[in-house]
């Protein structure tokens, strides 16, 4: 089940609009196994529903630039900057893409039975021209549904014994 946090408004500042939210997934897998599969960018369109395309481009000493698209009403490309620091913790922030920012983190905690706790934490900033129906939908709709995903595939990979 998906725990929301903290829902950020979605509102205008400077000609932007800014948009986040912090929502809390358990997953019955080991940390170290759901870190596995949140650094596995390749495989997100195979589990990711608005993901089609996912190209590491560069990876070295745990910072990887990855290149994105979504179909969110309207195709979306975008590039992150991910450091990971495993198996507890993963960030990023936009290198080029549409958004004026891009940034987040994964924060993972083990729980006393071996599962992970999983908090997602983003804050996306899109110039004013991007429609409000595309960064709302961006971070407070599909927000559940990924972590969903997440939680399956890691769960599907990682059966319990």
């Amino acid at each position: 089940m998906v725990q929301s946090i903290t829902d950020f408004e979605t509102t205008e500042e400077e000609g932007l609009l800014m948009a986040g939210t912090e929502q809390e997934v358990r997953i019955a897998v080991s940390p170290e196994d759901f870190f596995s599969v949140i650094a596995d960018y390749a495989s997100y369109p195979e589990f990711l529903s608005d993901m089609e395309e996912a190209t590491v481009l560069s990876r070295e000493n745990g910072v990887a630039d990855v290149r994105f698209t979504v179909n969110l009403i309207k195709r979306v490309t975008y590039t992150l900057t991910l450091v990971e620091n495993p198996p507890l913790l993963m960030e990023w922030s936009l290198k080029e893409g549409p958004f004026k920012v891009s940034d987040g983190r994964w924060k993972l905690e083990r729980l006393p039975n071996g599962h992970t706790l999983a908090k997602y934490h983003v804050e996306v900033k899109v110039a004013a021209f991007v429609p409000k129906a595309i960064s709302s939908r961006m971070v407070g709709k599909t927000v559940p549904a990924l972590l969903a995903s997440f939680k399956a595939r890691a769960e599907g990979l990682y059966p319990a014994p």
